[in-house]
């Protein structure tokens, strides 16, 4: 919120000069600081490639999961045939 210059004359004349000098350096201050709060495009679109980012490795770690998870049953079905015929052909 930048005050225009008619602003800062009323303020001047309602307040005095020293009084309105200070509650316009405190009004500028805290403007500056909401400018920094507010989230422009450029940080928006950097947060949604982050998060994309994100979402592909978690999606291969799955995919890495779930193969290793296929690979363990099928030895394990290997193991239990073999297991199987060895008992059957007794």
């Amino acid at each position: 919120m930048t005050l225009l210059f008619d602003d800062s004359k009323k303020l001047e004349k309602a307040l005095g000069e020293e009084a309105a000098g200070v509650l316009i350096g405190i009004l500028e201050k805290q403007d500056e600081e909401a400018k920094r709060e507010i989230a422009t495009k450029h940080d928006l679109r950097e947060t949604e490639l982050r998060l994309l980012a994100e979402m592909a490795k978690l999606n291969a770690d799955a995919k890495t999961d779930i193969l290793k998870w296929v690979a363990a049953m099928l030895i394990g079905q290997a193991a239990l045939i073999a297991a199987l015929m060895k008992l059957f052909t007794k």
